[in-house]
């Protein structure tokens, strides 16, 4: 009787403790979900004011503040569309092209310190990464002056070329560390084959490294498109200036800012950005894991 009741008491025992893990095991789940639930309402939360802001007006905005808007001002995103048009493509023209440029130098900077051997080579490297430790805003008035005389004052080069130099020193980090990682075997074949080191450059390390490009890309691009303080330094024509300066230009002539507009205008303002990194969202994500991974 006993050898008979034994098994089962125990069967009984792991039973309880199996359903007391499984219970923990569900609340600890829930409990996650809950958080992460929450995190995500608080994320959303104020964009989600934010388009219900924009379809009021001034009088529904301090009136009734926390009221849905009623009527519904349709016609805030025509006016925010009329005053950043321009400025939005300014900042396109100005943010694609700076980041072509630094994608183009610092992807070849990143290839030689990492696939070729040549005198003083980590003494340079290590000279520039300190660049990093330099606060942009110091170099605010040497870069200003640069560009006066220049006579670049007022046109797209004046942000161009400061913000195609300023991202060079993070993304030759990414790319050299990332070609420090490719296989030797890739570039030893193409040797044989009599390619050049351009060659090799162009048709192995450059495919093999469109992850960690167009990681630097979305980084680079969503950094310049929310430039404020530099061009608001270096352009004065509203013809010339970029969409986060005319963000802040809708203040009527009596000193009254138009709420309901302004916030149509963050929001169409935002468009190309989302687009951008749902385009690139794959290859930006694979870039962040290996790069982290391969570090």
């Amino acid at each position: 009787m006993d050898t008979a009741v034994a098994p089962t008491a125990g069967s009984a025992r792991h039973a309880r403790e199996d359903s007391r893990y499984r219970w923990r095991s569900a609340a600890s789940q829930g409990l996650i979900y809950a958080i992460l639930i929450l995190l995500l309402a608080l994320t959303f939360a104020p964009l989600i004011y934010l388009v219900i802001l924009s379809l009021k007006d001034n009088g529904q905005i301090y009136g009734r503040f926390w009221a849905l808007p009623n009527p519904v001002r349709w016609a805030n995103f025509a006016t925010a569309l009329q005053v950043i048009v321009r400025p939005m493509i300014n900042s396109i023209i100005t943010t694609v092209s700076s980041t072509a440029g630094t994608l183009l130098f610092a992807s070849m900077a990143g290839y030689a310190f990492a696939r070729r051997r040549f005198p003083g080579k980590e003494l340079i490297y290590t000279a520039i990464l300190a660049l990093l430790m330099i606060p942009p805003i110091l170099t605010l008035i040497p870069a200003y002056v640069l560009i006066y005389n220049f006579n670049m004052q007022n046109t797209y080069w004046a942000l161009i070329l400061p913000w195609m130099s300023g991202g060079q020193v993070f993304a030759l980090l990414l790319c050299r560390s990332f070609f420090a990682t490719l296989p030797e075997e890739f570039f030893d074949a193409a040797r044989i084959d009599g390619a050049s080191e351009f060659a090799s450059f162009i048709r192995i390390a450059m495919p093999l490294s469109i992850p960690i490009l167009v990681t630097v890309a979305v980084v680079r691009l969503v950094t310049t498109y929310n430039q404020f303080m530099w061009p608001l330094v270096v352009i004065s024509s509203p013809s010339r200036q970029v969409v986060a300066v005319a963000l802040t230009q809708f203040t009527s002539e009596i000193g009254i800012t138009d709420i309901g507009p302004q916030m149509a205008a963050y929001i169409l303002a935002s468009v190309p950005l989302i687009v951008i990194f749902s385009l690139g969202m794959k290859q930006y994500v694979q870039g962040i894991t290996a790069g982290g991974l391969k570090a």
